[in-house]
């Protein structure tokens, strides 16, 4: 984006002095550009484009109006998705196939879901009223300006996930992209101009902590929009709840796969090798904790080394590298730091563990299978961000959904069988948001969202559309 920011349908200078933030490529740790951190003059900038936008013909615009521009959003994404897919792995080591997919196609792809619900959710419904002679009529308005804040891991995916909704309820749109992942972001500012959406509807500012600080108080926003760690949406929360402002946040998760006795282990460890390792492990649906019957530990450690063994680690660019590096060098620290507290604690590594030996550059890590891992261990109950997988015997589908709940997250999940009457029963006990028998995938149709610590509100499916609008109702006597 250069020094720049995005407001009006313009890419805009920022104030003389205005600090830079390096990008930096953690394959090669190499930097590969600067942008603005971007301060209150900016940030007001943007606002005050997004409140002009709905003052102007997007406020008026219908659903079918919103929808057509949507689908040529959606196109122009995909016009854009290999070099959107190259720019993404370069900035946070996603490998090359992963990032086209969730990137621009997935950010497509939620354009068009709601572009079709755009089209076919009324704005307003007529009810009979119960107390007086009448009818009530219910609207649905849009909330007005939405800030989005997305992190690094899967920087398009998950802004879209909150943009598509947006634009499907008539809002307008302030952007925060992760420090870590914002040279893409110029790409998407492209192709909502090649689709023709309004000046001033989406806007895009980068920055840190501060420039999302100021955008989320910043009193011409109306509704937040946040995916990121718990313990910063609690302090997004508690901001927006000083100001009454709605909030929707998706934050942490420490998911549980219930490997049942009765498991295909050929058909899980095929699912387990995306859900518990995708993009080396920096996934907040991670299955990274691998609960399974104990008559089946051993044949299920014996499987999980021979796939954490089988990934590729190299140049996330490179087709034939299957995971790349974590983000930065603290992240890996960081990981590191929870497998020495996993041997301190009692716990084996079984494989991985370490960096690799030969890649000298770049922060990556081993895919790590760590065992005889007590449940209400540090590396059981808190959220690693890194490949590493902790495996905890149980001795029947009680005890596997008991491990499975004793946690303060409760966003994802999966359970193993072949069983189907049985998987289902234990999945309708774990208590999270969201929960796959023998597999699981984001769907754009499935309401996303978590439990406990692991988020507020909803994504995606209608009810990610209901997260963006006001209802009012209207009261009309008989007569």
């Amino acid at each position: 984006m250069s020094q720049s920011f995005y407001a009006g349908g313009a890419h805009i200078a920022v104030a003389p002095g205005t600090p830079s933030l390096s990008v930096v490529n953690p394959a090669t740790e190499r930097p590969l550009g600067t942008i603005p951190d971007c301060a209150a003059a900016e940030i007001d900038t943007a606002v005050g484009a997004a409140q002009s936008a709905l003052l102007g013909a997007w406020g008026r615009s219908s659903g079918d109006e919103r929808a057509s521009a949507m689908e040529r959003f959606a196109n122009a994404m995909l016009e854009r998705s290999n070099e959107i897919a190259v720019a993404v792995s370069q900035q946070n080591g996603m490998p090359l196939a992963l990032s086209a997919a969730a990137n621009a196609i997935s950010a497509a792809a939620s354009l068009q879901y709601y572009a079709g619900l755009a089209r076919t959710v009324p704005p307003a419904e007529v009810r009979p009223a119960l107390s007086f002679a009448g009818n009530i009529v219910v609207r649905r308005q849009p909330l007005g300006v939405v800030a989005t804040i997305v992190p690094w891991n899967y920087p398009q995916g998950l802004a879209f996930m909150k943009i598509a909704p947006a634009l499907a309820a008539g809002c307008a749109i302030v952007l925060k992209p992760s420090p870590e992942t914002s040279l893409d972001t110029g790409l998407i500012a492209d192709a909502a101009e090649e689709a023709g959406l309004p000046p001033g509807v989406l806007n895009i500012v980068t920055g840190g902590r501060e420039t999302g600080s100021y955008l989320v108080t910043h009193p011409g926003v109306h509704k937040v929009a946040f995916t990121g760690s718990t313990a910063a949406g609690r302090v997004i929360a508690a901001q927006c709840g000083q100001a009454l402002k709605p909030v929707t946040l998706e934050l942490g998760g420490k998911s549980a796969a219930l490997v049942l006795d009765d498991a295909d282990m050929e058909a899980t460890l095929g699912g387990l090798g995306f859900l518990s390792f995708a993009n080396a492990g920096q996934s907040c649906f991670l299955n990274s904790r691998i609960i399974v019957a104990r008559s089946r530990y051993e044949e299920m450690v014996d499987g999980l080394i021979t796939l954490a063994r089988s990934f590729v680690l190299g140049d996330p660019t490179d087709e034939a590298t299957t995971m790349g590096p974590l983000i930065t060098a603290a992240q890996r620290e960081r990981v590191e730091g929870y497998v020495r507290g996993a041997l301190a604690d009692g716990a084996s590594i079984a494989t991985g563990g370490r960096r690799p030996q030969h890649l000298e550059r770049g922060w990556f890590y081993e895919p790590t299978v760590a065992i005889d891992v007590d449940n209400r261990s540090t590396l059981a109950q808190e959220e690693v961000f890194g490949p590493v997988v902790a495996v905890i015997a149980a001795d029947n589908d009680d005890d596997a959904v008991a491990m499975a709940n004793d946690s303060e997250f409760g966003l994802g999940g999966t359970v193993w069988s072949t069983d189907r009457d049985r998987a289902d029963s234990v999945a309708r006990q774990v208590k999270t948001g969201t929960i796959g028998v023998n597999m699981w995938t984001l769907d754009p149709a499935a309401p996303f969202g978590g439990h406990k610590a692991s988020g507020l509100g909803k994504e995606l499916g209608p009810e990610g559309l209901d997260e963006y609008v006001n209802l009012t109702s209207l009261f009309l006597p008989t007569g």
